[in-house]
């Protein structure tokens, strides 16, 4: 697996590890790929075969043995960085839930992300997805 492929593997576990693909995590999924190199380069036809093998992926393996291979595969600086992708491609849709944050916990060990930067990361993921109808007036 290559860094581009193993990245985007991370972003699809994490926007599907219910085994469901919603309109939201879709779309983020898509919004987070698709401004980043060398993705932003890439031919839709590319993309269409990326993500269609990664889907062969995600069904054979499940999305927790799916972000272990494609964790193993990322070189250090970009782990953060997949670490925070995945983190807000699960906010996509609301608030973490209890498995949610199970399944980003097991992310930080397998990517071996300290817990300081994990809690930097979701810190700052509440601020980005703090709803507008939650602050006063």
């Amino acid at each position: 697996m290559d860094r581009p492929t193993a990245f985007a593997a991370i972003a699809l576990a994490a926007v599907s590890w219910d085994g469901r693909l919603t309109k939201a995590g879709s779309r983020s999924l898509r919004h987070v790929l698709d401004y980043r190199q060398p993705y932003s380069s890439w031919s839709d036809g590319r993309m269409v075969s990326l993500m269609d093998g990664l889907l062969v992926s995600l069904r054979e393996m499940g999305p927790e043995a799916l972000m272990a291979e494609a964790s193993r595969e990322l070189p250090a600086h970009l782990r953060q960085t997949a670490f925070a992708t995945a983190a807000e491609i699960m906010r996509s849709d609301g608030s973490l839930e209890e498995e949610e944050e199970r399944i980003l916990g097991r992310l930080s060990q397998l990517l071996g992300l300290e817990t300081q930067q994990t809690r930097a990361i979701i810190e700052v993921m509440d601020v980005l997805h703090t709803s507008l109808e939650d602050i006063p007036l």
